[in-house]
């Protein structure tokens, strides 16, 4: 990790609105306008290809902030439920990360603003993984997930790992299919997902889903039923909530900034070399 502390902000010119809604217990709904067409299925493995377009293999380790990739949530919130507004000055390049924060400051009709990046192109079968460190603080989401759904003209389908910091010794992972909820569990995380830097990822094939925490299988999904089927776009997110209490416990106002900080994310489409010494494709065999 580079040791310069020096905060670069991020000036983008995306001017693409996007809203999601978050779900009681784990709900989320985005409605987002203008979004791009399907990328070329180039790069998936040929068996696969006519199955679920996706955009090529990457890596971003964040040494620059790649608008050609992202895009930074803006000036809405996604529902009465959250109690901040995406706000473009909450994403920024920070000690060799990409960091996401959450602070106190009034907006129309928020109290609080935090951060959320998301990819303009789809990704469909193959692996998944993001190494990111978080805070902590009751009532707190730090999430790195994928996700499709209506305002797309596609289902909403949805892979998640979410990071309730009101406990950060567990990440929770699920899935949305077609908006239904499956496969929730609570994983363990050694050590705690604020101590340091821990390796998140999902392999994610025709007939099975698999999650790792630090190379470590911790769910694996193999229903058909359960499965999701469409292309989907990568999220970052910090976002907090006053409402969903069950879930994510009682909100309190932290009295600070909190920040959520992402050294790496990859995406390696089935049947590709893996990009990266520790990546998930490099040791884990994925389907033909």
């Amino acid at each position: 990790m580079n040791a310069d502390p020096k905060t670069i902000s991020i000036v983008v010119a995306d001017a693409t609105p996007s809203m999601r809604s978050n779900r009681q217990g784990s709900l989320w709904q985005l409605c987002m306008a203008g979004a791009l067409l399907l990328a070329a299925a180039a790069t998936v493995h040929p068996a696969h290809a006519q199955d679920l377009p996706s955009a090529p293999s990457f890596v971003d380790d964040f040494t620059k902030f790649d608008q050609s990739r992202w895009y930074i949530s803006d000036g809405w919130s996604n529902g009465p439920h959250q109690n901040c507004t995406w706000s473009k000055s909450l994403v920024s390049l920070s000690d060799g990360a990409l960091t996401l924060g959450f602070e106190k400051r009034q907006t129309k009709d928020r109290a609080f603003a935090c951060g959320e990046i998301q990819t303009k192109k789809r990704y469909g079968y193959g692996t998944y993984e993001a190494r990111m460190k978080t805070d902590t603080g009751s009532g707190l989401n730090a999430a790195f997930f994928s996700y499709i759904g209506p305002q797309d003209k596609q289902p909403w389908d949805e892979i998640d790992f979410e990071v309730l910091t009101k406990d950060t010794s567990k990440v929770q992972v699920n899935t949305y299919i077609s908006g239904k909820p499956k496969n929730e569990k609570l994983a363990d995380v050694e050590g705690g997902t604020d101590k340091g830097f821990n390796d998140y990822g999902f392999v994610w094939e025709k007939e099975r889903l698999r999650f790792y925490v630090n190379g470590k299988l911790v769910q694996e999904v193999t229903n058909p039923a359960e499965l999701p089927t469409h292309s989907q776009k990568i999220f970052f997110s910090l976002w907090g909530s006053e409402k969903l209490t069950s879930w994510m416990g009682p909100f309190s106002d932290p009295g600070r900034k909190v920040t959520m900080q992402v050294e790496r994310v990859a995406f390696t489409a089935l049947g590709q070399p893996c990009q990266f010494p520790e990546s998930l494709a490099c040791s884990i065999s994925n389907s033909n």
